[in-house]
């Protein structure tokens, strides 16, 4: 049977006499799945090197250790495809999603896929992780994506999006000119019970909050910054139309015959910074992701005061 690299604590004096399970749980986080399922294998736990009942009491020095088994996406077929990688170590990837690509394999969708790409290039390095998305992007939605290479980093990052957040930033071209520089759209959404993959804004939701902020006014749209403090589906695609100023290029949730404005093969959003906390390291981290071409082409257009359609 073969590991990870192993993820360790040294235990502080200020731990002498605690037991191993209240380490394991309330220092280094693992929750009750991970744990049970750690006992269970024979290099799961150690201290100084030899297995150890997680009833037993630590001392000052300690080195206690946590082992997960080598896995695979068997499911996922490998298929080779350009990544842009802005971060990559043994616990943790942060790509720059591509337009167009969606995150995982779904129902009739099994391949062109960011994991179906993401696996290939592991197989490609010798290195056998499963694919687990951190977060998700719409298929058209470009930018910072985090994919944890274990489950301990997985759940680890999940709870923090659940308690702290993660800091998710982002950039959307919208039609015209919002009121104010700043400000912020607290309006519950949920599904439209005449199309349900529609979502909107409706008053028996689940509360959904956007903040934004005017990066640029150009004569008929402008470039704003946004971040989340809820991440509903299509948040910030319905926040904006609920203003009156729906993406560029949204389909879905813009005015009619969207389809091509500005040359745009998709809603104009792009999320450009993400930050967390490393859950091995434990420092803040944060990754910012370009502007992909095809908007950097749309603020060249809106800079030069282009009409969207001819």
């Amino acid at each position: 049977m073969t590991y990870y690299k192993p993820i360790e604590y040294i235990v502080p004096p200020e731990d002498e006499g605690l037991l191993l399970k209240t380490v394991l749980q309330n220092r280094m986080g693992l929750s009750r799945k991970l744990l049970s399922r750690l006992k269970l294998t024979e290099e799961g736990i150690t201290v100084n090197g030899e297995r150890r009942y997680i009833s037993v009491k630590v001392q000052p020095g300690d080195r206690v250790a946590v082992r997960m088994e080598v896995e695979a996406s068997d499911d996922i077929l490998p298929q080779p495809m350009p990544l842009e990688i802005l971060y990559e170590d043994d616990e943790l990837l942060v790509l720059n999603k591509e337009a167009g690509r969606i995150v995982h394999p779904t129902h009739g969708h099994y391949t062109d896929t960011l994991a179906n790409g993401v696996v290939h290039y592991w197989h490609e390095q010798g290195w056998s992780f499963r694919f687990r998305p951190i977060h998700r992007l719409d298929q058209e939605t470009s930018g910072a994506l985090a994919v944890a290479k274990n489950p301990y980093v997985h759940q680890q990052i999940s709870e923090e999006m659940q308690t702290t957040g993660l800091k998710k930033e982002y950039l959307a071209f919208v039609h015209g000119q919002l009121e104010t520089d700043e400000g912020t759209v607290d309006q519950p959404i949920d599904r439209d019970p005449e199309a349900p993959h529609i979502r909107i804004v409706t008053p028996s939701g689940y509360r959904s909050v956007t903040h934004y902020r005017v990066e640029r006014r150009f004569a008929d749209a402008t470039l704003v910054r946004l971040w989340l403090e809820t991440g509903r589906t299509h948040q910030i695609r319905v926040h904006m139309r609920h203003l009156g100023h729906p993406l560029l290029g949204d389909k879905m949730y813009g005015p009619p015959e969207e389809e091509g404005v500005y040359g745009l093969q998709r809603h104009a959003l792009h999320a450009c910074l993400l930050g967390l906390t490393h859950p091995v390291r434990r420092e803040w981290m944060e990754f910012e992701a370009p502007l992909p071409e095809d908007l950097q082409h749309l603020l060249r257009q809106l800079e030069g005061g282009e009409q969207g359609r001819p």
